[in-house]
């Protein structure tokens, strides 16, 4: 049932574009006791059918810009090829410390364009 939940949970996140990975990788690895690497392969296999999805919304919606979305494309296609090697060849331990470092950064910027927006108002 929990699986199911976070299911629903990533899938809403990844429809808005959020990235919905971080929370399914995260709830695998630190509730579920699943290996990082093992994690990640299921964030793809999870991401392929959800980006399929949201990307028919958005070009049925006439909000998708391919000018913008072919580039980043191929160059994901590239970096997921780089990623995956690296990831396999990779001590599963420094693994989580680069995913939890990269979660730290993402969460700070978060947070400073949250207070330039609503606090500083510049």
């Amino acid at each position: 049932m929990r699986e199911i939940l976070v299911g629903i949970i990533s899938g809403i996140v990844s429809g808005l574009g959020m990235g919905g990975g971080t929370i399914l990788i995260t709830f695998l690895t630190s509730f579920l006791g699943v290996n990082q690497i093992i994690a990640q392969s299921s964030n793809i296999i999870f991401f392929v059918p959800t980006s399929i999805i949201a990307s028919v919304i958005n070009i049925k919606n006439k909000i998708l810009r391919w000018d913008i979305s072919i580039p980043l494309v191929i160059s994901g296609i590239i970096g997921a090829m780089i990623g995956s090697i690296t990831a396999n060849n990779i001590n599963v331990v420094i693994l989580k410390k680069a995913f939890a470092i990269f979660l730290i950064f993402i969460a700070v910027y978060q947070i400073i364009c949250w207070y330039r927006k609503y606090i500083k108002k510049t």
